[in-house]
């Protein structure tokens, strides 16, 4: 069905309308039609981010309680930041939308750059967890959680406003 242009509705408006009605772009890693990434992507985003408060901790109380946490929290911030940049990967790699967005290239070479410095972090703590937290743990730690701060923007900006990796079951599925 189509809708005939009417004088009272401006063409950009109508534009507006077009881009709305885009039923998106499935993701290509999704259990029952749902994206798995964006669930994914949670756990580092935690985990990393929790290494950023637990050497707060640390450089707060000197208690080597938070040198141990922080460590293994960015451990296992790596380690599921991995599984997550596989299925975002094959979006990027898959779907042309990611990239002919600035905000698809950002989103991936920030997260990149997040994983990279985290494991830098990781091998600084390795044989000395507490001695490497100020100042230099601390900083990347700060850095890290900033960076998922900026491409977690970039990555709700692909799905909202560029509708990639939406719930999709095809042109012919009709919401219930």
């Amino acid at each position: 069905m189509t809708r005939a242009h009417t004088p009272s509705i401006p063409p950009v408006i109508e534009a507006d309308e077009a881009e709305y009605r885009d039923s998106g772009v499935p993701s290509t890693v999704a259990i029952f039609g749902h994206p798995l990434h964006p669930l994914l992507v949670t756990f580092p985003i935690a985990f990393l981010t929790g290494a950023l408060g637990t050497d707060v901790g640390y450089w707060l109380t000197g208690d080597s309680f938070w040198a141990r946490a922080s460590f293994w929290l960015i451990g296992v911030g790596i380690v599921s930041g991995l599984v997550a940049a596989a299925t975002g990967m094959s979006d990027f790699v898959k779907i042309d939308r990611v990239r002919e967005h600035s905000a698809g290239w950002a989103h991936m070479v920030g997260n990149v750059a997040a994983l990279t410095l985290s494991a830098i972090n990781f091998w600084l703590r390795w044989n000395d967890q507490a001695g490497a937290i100020l100042p230099i743990g601390l900083i990347l730690s700060l850095i890290v959680a900033t960076l998922l701060a900026i491409t977690g923007w970039y990555g709700a900006e692909l799905i909202y406003r560029h509708k990639v990796a939406v719930i999709g079951y095809g042109p012919n599925h009709r919401p219930q």
